[in-house]
Order: C-alpha cells, then sequence, then structure tokens
C-alpha cells in the first residue's frame, strides 16, 4: 500500500499523525474527534475513488 502513495502521500500521513498527536498532547477528546473526523473523510474519499474508477472500467 505504501508504494503506491508515494513519497508526498507518506509526508501527508506523517504530517498529519504529526498534528494529531501534537493537539493530542494538549486535548485528548478533541484529538479523538479529529481523528474520526479524519478517518470519515478517508473513507469517503475511498468510495468516491473507487466509483470513479470502476465508471472508467479500471476496477
Amino acid at each position: 500500500m505504501l508504494d503506491r502513495l508515494g513519497t508526498l502521500g507518506i509526508a501527508g500521513i506523517v504530517l498529519a499523525l504529526a498534528g494529531l498527536g501534537l493537539i493530542a498532547w494538549q486535548a485528548p477528546l478533541v484529538a479523538a474527534g479529529l481523528a474520526l473526523v479524519l478517518a470519515g473523510v478517508g473513507l469517503v474519499v475511498r468510495g468516491l475513488v473507487t466509483g470513479l474508477m470502476s465508471q472508467f472500467g479500471f476496477v
């Protein structure tokens, strides 16, 4: 999976996790909410990309 992301994708994940860790250090409840939001956005993006790729016949 990591080979599909590329360097920028991995850097984005590292920055998101670092930011979430910084927020968790100050406000754990807010960090939990942000983690749920990030997971939800990731699932929505995956669903959109999968649907788009199936329309073009890639899946």
